[in-house]
């Protein structure tokens, strides 16, 4: 699978914008991410570790996609030297989730 194929066509974010924003989320994930699973079929949980504008710099990205992606839906919590967030799907977009629950592991590793 391509790098952009997995991105479903309701999102609204120009494509040639697509590329950077993926860029933005592997270059969180690649620095922040600690754990991530899988608690529900239709919800991914992240945690990433906290630190100084960890926590506006994941509200930022997530009000972002939020704009583009309203399919998804996003709770950051921050805790004690980390930052929950954890993203929610309708069933309609599960396929996307799996998909994003791929990208992140293998970002991760």
């Amino acid at each position: 699978m391509s790098e952009m194929a997995w991105v479903p066509q309701s999102c609204t974010l120009p494509t040639e914008e697509q590329p950077l924003r993926i860029a933005e989320w592997d270059a969180l994930f690649s620095e922040r991410l600690t754990s991530l699973s899988r608690p529900e079929p239709l919800r991914l949980r992240l945690d990433l570790a906290g630190g100084m504008g960890t926590e506006a710099r994941v509200r930022d990205l997530v009000a972002r996609e939020s704009g583009c992606c309203s399919f998804f839906t996003f709770t950051t919590t921050p805790r004690e030297d980390l930052v929950v967030l954890d993203i929610a799907v309708d069933p309609a977009y599960e396929a996307v989730l799996d998909a994003l629950a791929t990208r992140t592991a293998g970002v991760q590793r």
